[in-house]
């Protein structure tokens, strides 16, 4: 990757609140006791996964802490509901700080601050001289026929549209047999970036990407010249749904605010800020479906109990829907339906309050002959736990009315006071095993349906959308902190491709059985849940450090097989019949960018690969929870 210029801090803060919203320090269950260890050592303190490259820059003593906390502080630590938490302001860039004191949201609140003065609490907030500072140029501009948006429009697959991720040869011009003929046509470098966890939409001749310092791309997908660039305030880490139909991008920030773009000029139609708790964030993409837009809330309010005054936790997750035209609000539900109430004390005196968290990290699945909405919901914050953690909810897509929710895993209460050792932990201590991949609604004939579903805890399930009833259940990796399904499968047909990642090194104190490790990716029939076939991944990390060769990337299907991004940076290509590797290519090799520079890719989680007219496009880098960072977008084109 190139090295980036801004705020080590703020990067490296992320990779902090990464770990924190997945990582657990009990031991395991029951059946698990007598595995081997291959948690490594328990994790003494967050800092051990903080990077502080600010050469010289003391936060201490340097004059914007003073003023950050007499001016700043107390609306940004919950003195105002809808004012981001301090945890979303140092993952922000130095100009989006300051320009929202200068002459943005927050002018009126700095208007009795000077100039200097602005720029120290930028500063301090980003741990980031502001003379050493260098805003991103832009990518070259298209000229005559490259700007124009031609060709095929946005296909209805993948995330947005359909979670089985299937695109078939009529929308990707591509099969798994044509992929040994894929060469690079082009690279870009994300401009201080160490990751890239946005999925591409293609469409219109035009790859239309977000980043992490905010900006969203419209890249023509031959040249790779910029047809338009927009600006949003954080980071964006959800996919870009494109609606062939209204001409609109749909994507939402990490705080918490959903956009609606115009695709053919990159100009704002709307933003809405759908979650009053200041630690609201989107994670998972927005889904269109049934002329609504279904968003999912999650939330890093799990971080704010390592500090034992914190009263845990008030945040619950929801998903809402809203007008796409407008950004209107039709309904919204929680997966906890009742405000936390308060539970009683520490042993220090804060006060616990719960029911709370059960944040919707993943895409909502629309299902339009039934006309439901499912998703899947995380761990409780705060003890109690109760029964809308670590469940698939299936709601009405229409009103938004609960029909059923099934609970995959019981007691499941976890926040950062587990991670640091003080009485914020609830008692139930974990296991944290999230669901954070979107389900997959299958057809298996005869008017007959299965939602397939993975989880972090090593297992995948088969449930009957008319109740959600376990219809079968299947092991496919020991799980864990840092193991089982994270972000996404894909289907052909009946054929699931579920990727495992199951870390080497968890870090975490636990203890898996190394022979039930499933890091790599299989297929199961969705009917039965058996096994078509399993490949665990060979170890091609040599010692690199944050290598690992499991998959936590969503993956993509094609006619006659998968596309599968690793944490060791190769994307492959396996075949549906029998899990062959047909096409692999190193991402984290240096490779030439349209700027002329050098970059190279890391670990691939997150996205997975966009496929449309003959092009795979993929982000590699991943520079969070323990693995490689890297900064590119990549354009693979097939052989013609």
């Amino acid at each position: 990757m190139i090295a980036p210029r801004f705020s080590p801090f703020a990067l490296a803060f992320t990779a902090v609140v990464a770990l924190l919203s997945a990582c657990t320090l009990q031991e395991p269950a029951a059946d698990n006791a007598a595995a081997q260890a291959a948690g490594g050592e328990r994790m003494r303190s967050t800092d051990e996964l903080v990077s502080r490259s600010g050469e010289g820059f003391d936060p201490a003593t340097h004059p914007g802490k003073t003023l950050f906390e007499g001016n700043c502080l107390g609306c940004h630590s919950g003195g105002v509901p809808k004012a981001p938490a301090v945890v979303w302001l140092e993952m922000l860039a130095p100009d989006a700080i300051l320009a929202a004191m200068n002459g943005g949201i927050m002018t009126q609140q700095a208007a009795h601050l000077s100039e200097q003065q602005r720029v120290e609490i930028a500063e301090y907030l980003t741990r980031t001289r502001l003379a050493d500072y260098q805003p991103p140029a832009p990518p070259p501009s298209c000229q005559g026929d490259a700007a124009a948006f031609a060709g095929a429009a946005p296909a209805r697959v993948g995330w947005g549209h359909d979670n089985r991720r299937f695109v078939p040869a009529s929308v990707g011009g591509l099969t798994v047999a044509d992929t040994p003929g894929l060469r690079l046509k082009w690279a870009f470098a994300y401009p201080e970036a160490n990751r890239a966890r946005s999925q591409p939409a293609i469409g219109w001749n035009t790859v239309f990407v977000g980043s992490q310092n905010g900006t969203v791309y419209a890249f023509d997908i031959n040249s790779g010249c910029a047809k338009w660039t927009f600006r949003a305030p954080a980071e964006i880490r959800t996919a870009i749904v494109a609606d062939p139909d209204s001409r609109r991008l749909y994507f939402g920030d990490a705080l918490g605010r959903a956009y609606a773009l115009d695709a053919m000029s990159g100009r704002e139609l709307w933003r809405r800020k759908l979650d009053d708790h200041p630690n609201a964030t989107i994670t998972g993409s927005p889904t269109l479906g049934g002329g609504t837009l279904f968003v999912p809330i999650s939330s890093l309010e799990v971080t704010s109990a390592a500090d034992p005054d914190y009263a845990c936790c008030t945040f619950r997750g929801a998903v809402v829907a809203i007008d796409p035209e407008t950004g209107g609000e039709r309904w919204k539900t929680h997966t906890i339906p009742d405000a936390p109430l308060p539970q009683g004390r520490t042993k220090t005196g804060t006060a616990i309050l719960g029911p709370s968290g059960a944040p919707v990290w993943g895409s909502p699945t629309y299902d339009a002959k039934r006309q439901r909405l499912y998703f899947g919901s995380g761990e409780n914050y705060s003890s109690p736990a109760d029964g809308n953690s670590d469940a698939l909810f299936a709601v009405d897509a229409r009103t938004g009315a609960r029909l059923w929710q099934t609970q995959l895993t019981a007691d499941d209460a976890w926040n950062v006071g587990c991670m640091v050792g003080n009485d914020n932990c609830p008692t139930e201590a974990g296991p944290d095993y999230d669901l954070s991949a979107s389900a997959l609604l299958i057809p298996l004939g005869g008017d007959r349906d299965i939602i397939v579903l993975g989880q972090k805890s090593g297992m995948t399930y088969g449930l009957d959308p008319a109740d959600g009833r376990i219809v079968w259940r299947q092991r496919v990796g020991h799980g864990g902190t840092q193991g089982g399904t994270h972000f996404g499968m894909a289907a052909e047909g009946t054929t699931v491709y579920v990727p495992v990642v199951d870390m080497a090194d968890t870090r975490d104190n636990r203890k898996y059985d190394l022979a039930n490790s499933g890091a790599g990716i299989h297929a199961l029939d969705a009917a039965t849940g058996r096994f078509l076939w399993r490949r665990v991944a060979a170890d091609l990390c040599a010692g690199r450090q944050y290598c690992d060769r499991g998959v936590s990337a969503a993956v993509t299907a094609i006619p006659g097989g998968v596309i599968a991004g690793h944490l060791d940076g190769r994307l492959r290509a396996y075949t549906r019949d029998g899990g062959r590797v047909l096409w692999s290519v190193d991402t984290t090799r240096p490779v030439r960018t349209l700027s002329g520079e050098q970059a190279s890719g890391g670990s691939m989680s997150g996205p997975g690969a966009a496929v449309h007219g003959g092009h795979v496009v993929v982000n590699s880098g991943y520079g969070l929870y323990y693995h490689m960072p890297g900064n590119l977008l990549m354009v693979f084109e097939k052989a013609r």
